[in-house]
């Protein structure tokens, strides 16, 4: 099965931006959608965005919108959040995820394949 490895994790400073990136290894990466999805401690796994297997549809949860871009280039097999005006709310726990079809998966059941996460910190 595909293997997906999150970068691009680090302490900002609210308002601060930064990209993570997801690489997946398997040769089916563009025949899946994909998602971002994070967690705290305590919480559940919270979705955060979502993209089609083409990159034409996507889907952002009503906390990010305005603020992150989700994208993929299935040349290089590798799935991206750009994340602007970042929020000491978005301390967590940043995982990407394959979809289980070609749709954008907007749930932890609709997907089939975990990375291992990249942590994001936010500092007020």
């Amino acid at each position: 099965q595909v293997q997906l490895v999150e970068s691009g994790g680090g302490l900002v400073q609210a308002g601060g931006s930064l990209r993570l990136s997801c690489a997946a290894s398997g040769r089916t990466f563009s025949s899946y959608g994909m998602g971002w999805f994070r967690q705290t401690p305590g919480k559940e796994r919270e979705f955060v965005a979502a993209i089609s297997w083409s990159g034409g549809t996507t889907y952002y949860a009503d906390s990010v919108k305005g603020r992150f871009t989700i994208s993929r280039d299935n040349a290089k097999n590798t799935l991206y959040l750009q994340m602007n005006s970042l929020k000491p709310e978005d301390t967590a726990l940043y995982y990407c995820a394959k979809g289980r079809v070609n749709s954008p998966p907007r749930t932890f059941n609709g997907c089939d394949a975990w990375g291992q996460g990249t942590q994001v910190t936010v500092s007020s």
